[in-house]
């Protein structure tokens, strides 16, 4: 079934979340829905009264900033343009709709997703797996 002709349906996986796992640095993961295995899209709210929506699509990823009580309808224009693209290019967005899209929006990279890690962890973790072998 090509994807012109698969029914596409937004899943609100939210609950999968505990409470103690929607708290992220300074914001709250108020709903998160996907539609795809490569195709999500998040809205956190935050304690200074502005709200952000992080979406994932394919290769394409980002935040996108507003204030509070914006989110909802803003996420529902996100879904239904990346689903449109998803319906024309497939799993990878193409170039020139992430140009529009990133415009549009004016989206942010997430820094913290390649930036915010920790190394001490990371090599904890690393020793611990030497005790297998």
């Amino acid at each position: 079934m090509s994807n012109k002709t698969k029914k596409l349906v937004w899943r609100d996986e939210t609950d999968y979340f505990p409470e103690e796992k929607r708290y992220y640095k300074e914001s709250y993961l108020e709903r998160c829905e996907v539609l795809t295995d490569t195709i999500e899209v998040n809205w956190y709210s935050k304690k200074d009264d502005t709200e952000e929506i992080y979406f994932s699509y394919g290769k394409m990823h980002g935040l996108i900033y507003c204030n509070n009580g914006e989110a909802i309808d803003l996420c529902e224009k996100i879904k239904k343009e990346i689903e449109e693209e998803y319906l024309k290019s497939g799993d990878e967005p193409s170039k020139k709709f992430i140009n529009s899209f990133s415009k549009k929006y004016k989206v942010d990279i997430p820094y913290d997703l390649f930036f915010d890690f920790d190394i001490f962890g990371f090599f904890k973790e690393l020793s611990e797996l030497d005790k297998f072998h």
